[in-house]
């Protein structure tokens, strides 16, 4: 008869203990979301606010060298007044361009083969074209872009791209392709999203 009453106390000890792990596992749980949430969630507006302002005042040349570019689109809007007194249907897209100063577009990826004479490699590269203009333009013409940009980095070795200036010179110069693909200077800017040479 001892037996008897310690097997339904055995019992709720078990029951009663199984509710307290799933209460307090509740809590973590609970507790770990609503820290994921401000850490991710509410601070992220916070934290860009805060260092905006810590990236120019560090850096006065950097805020220049964006006021600098920020003028260049309202320069290029005045002259699109101008071509639209003189010619409407040459320029007449332009006005469209007040609204949005810039846009950028991500071009599917390239993968050439380099031109080292010893090793065969190659080079993948992604891209985001920052454009002035109309991003409809790089639609249009995607064929020349593409093939203008294929024959530029096929002629690029691995030892032309592996320094930091190469990267840099390559970059201007796929802005010029570009450009006179377009066969207008409506490329601004263009951002290495992937860059794997093997």
């Amino acid at each position: 008869m001892a037996n008897a009453p310690e097997a339904p106390e055995g019992k709720k000890k078990s029951g009663f203990l199984k509710y307290i792990i799933l209460v307090v596992l509740l809590l973590v749980l609970g507790g770990g979301g609503y820290f994921a949430y401000l850490k991710f969630f509410a601070a992220k507006p916070a934290a860009t606010d805060a260092a905006a302002p810590a990236e120019g005042q560090p850096a006065p040349e950097a805020q220049k060298a964006e006021d600098g570019h920020a003028a260049k689109p309202e320069e290029k809007k005045a002259e699109g007044g101008h071509g639209e007194a003189k010619g409407g249907e040459a320029k007449g897209g332009h006005g469209g361009k007040d609204k949005a100063p810039s846009n950028n577009v991500a071009l599917p990826p390239f993968v050439v083969n380099l031109a080292d004479p010893n090793a065969r490699r190659y080079l993948k590269i992604v891209l985001d074209v920052e454009m002035t203009g109309n991003p409809e333009l790089l639609e249009a013409n995607q064929a020349k872009i593409r093939d203008s940009l294929l024959m530029l980095l096929s002629s690029k070795t691995s030892q032309d791209l592996a320094t930091l200036e190469g990267k840099i010179l390559l970059r201007k110069e796929i802005v010029d392709r570009l450009n006179q693909a377009l066969g207008q200077a409506k490329v601004a800017r263009v951002y290495f999203t992937d860059f794997v040479i093997q």
